[in-house]
């Protein structure tokens, strides 16, 4: 019997998949911050216990293990990066500080601007230049002085960017060779390699974050190899990247930058497959966690993807699934703000100390907090009963937050669900509405540990009628990454006016000989989809056109008709510019089974009764999620609990259990939403 394993690492818990034999078997256990893998070992650990195995057993039995990470993005946030120097054309050592000229917050004339990756003292200038056609102007002067000054530094990493490097790498490749001999040990990252397309700020910025993270991620990742080869693993170990495709810890450790939205994008990945799975073809990915909540839009089984990311202020132009985060979640904190009104996140009580009711040394009320003292939560059979939670302290948290506000520990509950739910829709209109998207004719997935207890009246606020929340919901993006594929993103810029078929060729051609290479070690076929950036000549952005099985005598009006589906017109008389050419290689894996099991033929009864506070009290039947039979309805007010998750249905609205693997929810919508 062999396995496969996904591992998704949370703000607040780790979660483990494991496929095979038939079954999936799922496990939580709590996030190490300062060391993931630990966290990931006793997850593993309690996986094995669940099949009968032994650790080394289930390990040496598993043949691929695909993980998710919030490394890079903690190290972004949190502004624990490595010490990094950067090599550039002499007369530009500020691009990546001048930015473009914009901030978030255009308006706000407080806010201060993101603090550099790189200090300026460690970006230093080198006389070279290359021009925008590729030909040399100046050669590349001496680098003595700049590797010493980097060598005395301590750099861990260094970027090298240098001027139209997209279009001729020759001066980068020989800086990255110069630093590798003298400095072996120091990580080099170079702008040709990251992101050969041209503007400059996206360019630098993206090539700076990667040399950032790259060696917090080359140390992570090979701990964690090192600690799981010790436990007996020998098979293969994949890391999801931003884009939603997986990769090799090689590749992984190469494009670290690629990584920055690792855990989400796992997310997303299963609400592609359940869409193929005929859950539905627009779906809303709504992942609820400890720390943050991400949304994200699937059309047509499709997922968006942007180069257009910005992480702890540094700009990430690399291909990403498009994904809206919040800071709510489960471990979001309930305060007063500078005003004296409620508010909710984005500080988090993490997972440690955690919310009140854990017992950890938290004091703070927090949404897992208001969903206890509202009576959402069993505070006996919280993972299944393996954590007891503490309603007593759940509910004086809240009432020092209700004293200060003039309302009770409840009433103080009941405003940070309701809150918390409100920022929760706004995040879903930012992803739909904002970008010219009607949500109401999308299925609202929900998942994550903590979104049953708000999805249906996250629903219920934007007009969704349907809801979806799998039955493997609190470790979904784990068991998306098992249902992925390895994936290669590669581009070109191409530098002219018009359409020139000609280049667009050749550089596909060089990109599909590069993304065969890179996936040479996969052993199986890889398939090339092909797309391009284009514009009308007068526009200041580009779209994505899908240009599979595209000849050029349609290029220009692909584009067209892209741009009259997003925009709603087109104007065919305007010259229409390629900007970038765009390659993805995929090498397609075995998909993991199917979370649905076999169900009892005789609708499950309600196997308890709690009071719940639904505006008032009431009192709501509490059902076993595993235990319900295909087809069964639920109708709520009702609970419907596993180990891992609970679902709160508000009155008039019905659940059914689909056997292929979901609850399927009929939301009861207020008129004024419809």
């Amino acid at each position: 019997m062999t396995y496969t394993i996904g591992i998704d690492v949370g703000g607040t818990f780790t979660d483990i998949v494991v496929s095979g034999d038939g079954q999936t078997i799922i496990a939580k256990a709590a996030t190490t911050p300062g060391d993931q893998s630990t966290g990931v070992l006793d997850g593993i650990a309690l996986a094995a216990e669940r099949l009968g195995l032994t650790t080394a057993a289930l390990l040496a039995a598993t043949v691929r293990i695909v993980h998710g990470t919030t490394v890079a993005t903690n190290a972004l946030l949190e502004g624990k990066t490595a010490l990094t120097g950067m090599l550039t054309t002499a007369g530009h050592r500020d691009v990546i500080e001048m930015r473009e000229g914009l901030k978030p917050e255009r308006y706000n004339l407080r806010m201060a601007a993101p603090v550099p990756l790189v200090e300026r003292r460690l970006r230093l200038p080198v006389a070279e230049r290359i021009r925008h056609d590729g030909s040399t102007e100046i050669p590349l002067g001496r680098l003595d002085v700049a590797i010493a000054a980097l060598r005395a530094a301590n750099v861990q990493s260094v970027a090298i960017c240098f001027l139209h490097y997209w279009r001729n790498p020759e001066h980068e490749e020989l800086a990255a060779a110069a630093l590798r001999a003298v400095l072996p040990y120091v990580y080099v990252t170079v702008s040709s390699d990251v992101l050969p397309q041209i503007k400059e700020f996206e360019r630098f910025s993206t090539t700076v974050a990667n040399a950032a993270v790259g060696p917090v991620i080359q140390n992570y990742l090979g701990r964690l190899g090192a600690r799981l080869a010790e436990a007996g693993y020998r098979g293969e170990l994949l890391v999801i990247l931003s884009h939603g495709g997986v990769a090799s810890v090689a590749e992984a450790t190469r494009l670290a930058a690629g990584t920055a939205l690792s855990g989400p994008a796992g997310g997303v990945a299963a609400a592609v497959a359940l869409s193929r799975a005929g859950l539905a073809q627009d779906i809303i990915g709504f992942d609820m966690g400890g720390t943050s909540t991400d949304i994200a839009v699937v059309r047509d089984g499709r997922p968006s993807v942007s180069g257009d990311k910005f992480v702890g202020g540094a700009r990430i132009a690399l291909p990403s699934l498009d994904i809206v985060t919040l800071g709510a979640g489960g471990g979001s904190i309930g305060h007063l703000d500078r005003s004296g009104l409620l508010a909710v996140g984005p500080q988090s009580a993490g997972a440690v100390p955690g919310p009140a009711c854990y017992g950890n040394g938290g004091t703070e009320p927090t949404v897992t907090d208001a969903n206890l003292v509202l009576g959402y939560l069993d505070p006996d059979n919280f993972l299944g009963g393996r954590r007891t939670l503490d309603l007593a302290a759940a509910t004086s948290a809240a009432a020092v937050l209700g004293e200060r506000l003039g309302l009770s520990a409840v009433e103080a509950a009941a405003g940070i669900y309701r809150l918390v739910n409100t920022r929760m829709a706004d995040g879903v209109r930012v992803a739909t509405v904002r970008r010219g998207v009607d949500p109401r004719g999308f299925a609202l997935m929900g998942f994550g540990g903590a979104a049953g207890l708000h999805v249906t009246a996250v629903a219920a606020e934007l007009g969704i009628r349907r809801v979806a929340v799998p039955v493997a919901a609190s470790v979904l993006s784990a068991w998306g990454m098992l249902n992925t594929d390895l994936r290669v993103e590669l581009s070109r810029s191409l530098g002219q006016s018009g359409i020139d078929t000609g280049a667009l060729a050749s550089a596909f051609a060089a990109m599909e000989a590069e993304g065969r290479d890179r996936l040479s070690w996969f052993g199986g076929p890889v398939e090339l989809h092909r797309s391009a950036d284009m514009r009308y000549g007068e526009q200041v952005f580009e779209i994505a056109v899908d240009l599979n099985d595209a000849d050029g005598a349609d290029l220009a009006e692909r584009f067209h008709a892209a741009h009259e589906r997003l925009y709603t017109y087109a104007m065919r008389d305007q010259e229409v510019v390629l900007v970038n050419a765009r390659l993805s290689a995929i090498g397609r894996l075995p998909p993991a089974g199917e979370m649905g099991s076999a169900r009892p033929a005789i609708p499950a009864a309600a196997r308890a009764h709690r009071p719940v506070f639904l505006g008032g009290w009431t009192t709501a039947p509490v059902f076993d999620f595993l235990a319900l039979a295909a087809d069964q309805a639920v109708a709520g007010p009702a609970l419907i609990e596993s180990d891992t998750t609970t679902v709160l249905l508000r009155p008039g609205d019905i659940a059914r259990y689909d056997a292929r693997g979901w609850l399927d929810i009929a939301v009861d919508v207020p008129v004024a939403a419809a």
